[in-house]
């Protein structure tokens, strides 16, 4: 994941994904858009607890663009793992079993795209990065400014988080940050709707128990 001046959110949101329960072993990648606020600091006292955590940063941040790719690329490169999960702060798991319950479930897929539910998480498979592209160009594209939407996420394409193999993940990032006409992503929009809600692809749900707080 990538944080920028976040040091309150990592406090909160952070220790979900570090108390997961997974026997293999799993370590949690931060990219660091080199905060100017306490982030640096949290994420050190977090080390001292939890040393499957790793950070790094991206030196000389400039706030004018979009530097999502830059910073997954950092990260990509940082993993040790066969599979990565690209999420971000705000889409943590809302139980310690979720990482667990994901790798029973992945295996035959080289890309998942996860959405976090009422009832649990969501899960959509695809046969390779091309076949995610109208999903991935639809949420990651240039934005000025990144909108949350709490609502419909996954009708609209809307997803929480990715999950690919590390060997695809550098052909994912080639889809980020694309230029896309008002034009196309309508008609991108409209494709994603019928698919997810009249052809109704293969989908898994996962029902977690809340961790409790």
């Amino acid at each position: 994941m990538t944080v920028y001046d976040q040091a309150q959110e990592l406090e909160k949101q952070l220790p979900a994904y570090l108390k997961q329960t997974y026997e293999p072993g799993y370590e949690v990648i931060v990219v660091d858009e080199s905060s100017t606020d306490e982030t640096p600091d949290v994420l050190k006292l977090f080390k001292n607890e939890y040393p499957h955590l790793y950070s790094t940063f991206l030196p000389k941040p400039n706030r004018r663009i979009v530097r999502r790719k830059q910073a997954f690329n950092v990260g990509i490169k940082a993993a040790k793992n066969e599979w990565i999960i690209i999420t971000k702060l705000s889409s943590y798991p809302l139980a310690e079993d979720v990482l667990q319950a994901i790798s029973e479930v992945i295996a035959d897929s080289p890309l998942t795209l996860g959405y976090h539910l009422k009832k649990g998480i969501r899960l959509q498979p695809f046969y390779d990065v091309d076949d995610a592209h109208k999903h991935i160009l639809r949420l990651e594209r240039r934005l000025k400014k990144v909108r949350e939407f709490k609502r419909g996420n996954y009708a609209w394409g809307r997803y929480d988080f990715i999950i690919v193999k590390k060997e695809f993940a550098y052909e994912l990032l080639s889809h980020f940050e694309q230029s896309v006409s008002a034009t196309h992503l309508f008609g991108i929009r409209l494709s994603i709707l019928w698919k997810n809600l009249v052809r109704r692809p293969s989908t898994t749900l996962l029902v977690t128990s809340p961790t409790d707080s």
